[in-house]
């Protein structure tokens, strides 16, 4: 009786993954558009609509530093209709506030890692700063705010990592998104912004800001005159951040598959490849499995990061 029970839910579960997608899907992206992770999960979304039977709309829920939006996928029905794109600061949350609505890790499945990208320092084109050591030099005389797409990103956490290096006495000011801190930036309301490629590259390639150094260890490919932290003075200063897609927990294994497979051909299509090769994002499309082992791995590393930079849980 076990045995027959057990094939019945197997085969209502398999009906139910070849009957998906009946109906268009949501994919959840919690900061406002024009963002990196809601540029790079359009991209996706895009390909992904035209492969999967269904359209995918994208939905921006900013706030919070990206809980508003991941707090509602978290309650969403686990049916593969509404799933989350967000950044690598969906595993650095839980080690920056002490109280959250959801589990980051035991709320959500893991469908798939999007890309992988690295930061850019940028300064106004207006700002004298040309180098990192320019940058120094200007907050050993006046105060220096830096900019954030908010609290507990890794965009914070570049900057506060920068600070602890330098000792500078840099505030940070976080948004709601890498967008709004950009338009600060180029007005001179902030000096500097450790930011996502995806979000800072028009603002560069346009003459609008300035990107003064790289945070990976090597120099990237869209940027190639532009030098590393390392090389510009700070040794070991290796800082990069990722997007993935998650759905809630409790999605059926065979429609988080079917979405997990779907997003990975849309990332080897040559447009897709050639427009996140253009915002300096490297494709991934990992396998859940994969993705949710990198999901502890990387929380264990940005862990080390919030302690290291000694920013307290809020």
């Amino acid at each position: 009786m076990a045995l027959a029970a057990s094939c019945a839910c197997f085969t209502v579960a398999a009906q139910a993954a070849d009957a998906y997608p009946s109906k268009p899907i949501t994919m959840v992206v919690p900061y406002p558009p024009g963002g990196p992770t809601d540029i790079v999960a359009r991209l996706v979304a895009a390909e992904m609509s035209k492969t999967i039977g269904q359209n995918i709309v994208v939905d921006n829920k900013p706030g919070a530093s990206g809980m508003i939006g991941a707090d509602l996928v978290a309650r969403a029905a686990p049916d593969g209709y509404t799933f989350l794109a967000n950044a690598s600061l969906h595993v650095i949350n839980p080690y920056i506030y002490a109280s959250m609505r959801y589990d980051a890790f035991k709320d959500f499945v893991p469908i798939t890692q999007l890309a992988d990208v690295p930061l850019v320092l940028v300064v106004p084109q207006t700002s004298k700063v040309r180098t990192v050591q320019d940058l120094v030099a200007q907050g050993k005389t006046q105060p220096l705010n830096f900019g954030s797409a908010g609290s507990a990103s890794a965009q914070q956490l570049a900057g506060e990592s920068f600070k602890v290096r330098t000792g500078l006495p840099m505030q940070h000011v976080p948004y709601k998104g890498s967008a709004p801190a950009l338009t600060d930036l180029v007005g001179g309301q902030i000096q500097l912004m450790f930011d996502s490629m995806p979000s800072a590259m028009p603002f560069i390639k346009s003459g609008k800001l300035r990107a003064v150094a790289v945070t990976t260890s090597r120099r990237v490919d869209e940027l190639p005159d532009v030098p590393t932290m390392a090389e510009s003075g700070f040794p070991g200063f290796d800082i990069s951040t990722w997007y993935g897609l998650w759905a809630p927990k409790g999605t059926p294994p065979a429609i988080v598959a079917k979405l997990s497979e779907h997003a990975a051909r849309a990332l080897r299509q040559p447009n897709v490849v050639t427009q996140y090769a253009g915002l300096g994002a490297k494709p991934v499309g990992s396998d859940p499995a994969t993705f949710a082992r990198f999901n502890v791995s990387e929380g264990e590393k940005w862990r080390d990061i919030v302690k290291a930079a000694q920013i307290k849980p809020q």
